[in-house]
């Protein structure tokens, strides 16, 4: 285990404390992005590491059938409070209650990063349905911005965790070539939501409390320099996508088979998708 394996680890269990600043204050996605990320009609969609549903909501509204999983419970809760509809987990990347071939997209908003990705991505091809991709996306401050480059320097920005990230998902041979785009997006703030933003976010969250509560008075200051008061202002992102599509590894054991002089790997090798039976999809009971 490295240094920062630990410190990823213990940042990654800061969300529950701050689960309501979370869910009031961190921005939606834009629908043009969402599109690009879902590529196409109504899928069916597995969600990892979902926390209170800002994605969640969205793939709902215009249609997709949706699975959640969220690793910590305070989250999760929120989640099912704003999207009851959906059927809801708590669970890891690492290890999905999903059948294998059962789902069309696997997403991760603002999540891939804390995932342990040696068992994650074996995971993620493992429930896709050959043609299906993963999709990954982050909402990150646009720091063209003046006000935005202060408030960075006011808050902190460790952008560690999930920088370059998704080159892991480029690097996989389960998975062929990752294709990316970006997209704008402009959240309406107001004092308390800019303060929320900023609590939310885990190198803040886990905090000692006095440091952590001056950084949200700072934020706060930075705001009544800056604001319009009750009428807010905009926060501007950089929402960056990336999508890959899975090596469907049936097709893989048939091309080693026939290269070792047989017609066809052996039965044994895979389990049922569920597809001919009534199963769930999701192993949600």
């Amino acid at each position: 285990m490295t240094d920062e394996q630990p410190d990823m680890l213990r940042l990654s269990q800061s969300f529950g404390a701050v689960a309501d600043a979370y869910d009031r204050g961190r921005p939606s996605y834009p629908a043009d992005a969402v599109d690009w990320l879902l590529d196409g009609d109504a899928k069916v969609v597995l969600e990892l590491g979902a926390g209170t549903g800002k994605l969640t909501r969205v793939m709902v509204d215009v249609g997709h059938a949706v699975f959640a999983t969220e690793k910590d419970p305070a989250m999760l809760a929120v989640l099912q409070e704003r999207v009851p509809e959906v059927s809801a987990k708590v669970a890891g990347a690492e290890e999905i209650p999903a059948n294998d071939r059962s789902v069309d997209v696997v997403v991760a908003a603002q999540a891939f990063h804390w995932f342990d990705h040696e068992l994650a991505l074996p995971e993620m091809a493992r429930v896709l349905r050959p043609g299906g991709h993963v999709a990954l996306v982050w909402n990150s401050f646009d720091q063209r911005i003046p006000w935005v480059r202060k408030l960075v320097e006011v808050a902190g920005e460790w952008s560690a965790t999930s920088g370059g990230s998704h080159e892991v998902l480029a690097g996989s041979d389960l998975f062929a070539e990752v294709e990316s785009k970006t997209f704008a997006y402009w959240q309406d703030v107001t004092r308390d939501t800019l303060v929320d933003i900023v609590a939310s976010r885990s190198y803040i969250a886990s905090l000692p409390e006095a440091e952590r509560e001056a950084k949200l008075d700072a934020v706060r200051s930075l705001y009544d320099d800056y604001g319009r008061g009750h009428d807010g202002m905009q926060l501007p992102y950089v929402v960056e996508c990336f999508r890959a599509k899975v090596i469907d590894q049936r097709d893989s054991a048939v091309e080693v088979a026939a290269a070792e002089g047989s017609d066809a790997p052996h039965e044994d090798r895979f389990v049922s998708d569920g597809t001919d039976t009534d199963m769930l999809l999701i192993d949600f009971k």
